[in-house]
């Protein structure tokens, strides 16, 4: 049990990546905010998971609706200890058919999402000086873009700088703040992909398949958890060997 009775919020849990860290959490003995701007999705994973998860509708690219969660969530359980930033949206898009509105809006869901939610709740967490703060990154954001999402891959690249500057400004309360870069997941994102682009992709990785969104998720546990008592400003790259640094 890593992170038994704490209270997590992991952002965009109805499916993929963030449904699998909330049935980790579960497991490891947390009681879980499966967030999701899709609130019939999210209370079907919410009563998947049982009594220790219960369902929050946000819109994360509102400020005001961030800060709102967070009092709810506190409310609920009584407190906030970890949180996931893991909602994102990547579509593929050139540069040349990019447009501002779409632009506008990979910002504020990808990364403005990520600062307004972290600050709302390491307020939160500094009380009991102790929290964790987990960022969803990309391996997109490590190398400067993928096919056809450019903007996407500033976006991820934008959270591991944010991770750098929160780790710093909240050590002082011993909350770590830290971030995950995967590589090609089976998710939602990647099997929307033209076969052959997915298979290059694939092909590209030396374990030669896509992640488990379970294998992700249980880096984040890791992350959340006292193991990692030591890490903070750290990015851990998860990519079946797509990327070695």
């Amino acid at each position: 049990m890593l992170i038994e009775n704490r209270t997590v919020i992991v952002t965009g849990a109805a499916r993929g990546i963030g449904a699998a860290t909330a049935r980790r959490m579960v497991e490891e003995g947390a009681r879980v905010a499966i967030v999701d701007i899709d609130m019939d999705e999210a209370q079907q994973v919410a009563t998947e998971i049982g009594s220790s998860a219960y369902a929050f509708q946000c819109d994360v690219s509102q400020p005001s609706a961030v800060e709102t969660l967070v009092r709810d969530v506190v409310k609920q359980f009584g407190g906030v200890d970890i949180l996931v930033n893991n909602a994102g949206i990547c579509p593929r898009v050139s540069i040349e058919e990019m447009t501002e509105s779409l632009f506008d809006k990979l910002i504020n869901i990808n990364l403005k999402s990520v600062f307004f939610l972290s600050r709302a709740a390491a307020e939160a967490m500094k009380e009991h000086k102790w929290g964790r703060i987990v960022n969803l990154s990309s391996t997109g954001g490590r190398v400067g873009g993928i096919y056809n999402a450019t903007v996407y891959g500033a976006t991820k690249a934008g959270i591991l700088a944010m991770t750098k500057s929160f780790a710093r400004h909240y050590a002082p309360y011993n909350i770590l703040v830290n971030a995950v870069a995967p590589g090609a997941v089976e998710t939602r994102m990647m099997t929307v992909l033209a076969d052959d682009t997915l298979q290059g992709v694939i092909n590209n990785a030396p374990l030669k398949r896509l992640a488990d969104p379970t294998e992700i998720a249980n880096t984040i546990v890791f992350l959340s958890s006292e193991q990692a008592s030591w890490m903070t400003g750290a990015t851990l790259d998860v990519n079946g060997g797509t990327l070695m640094l």
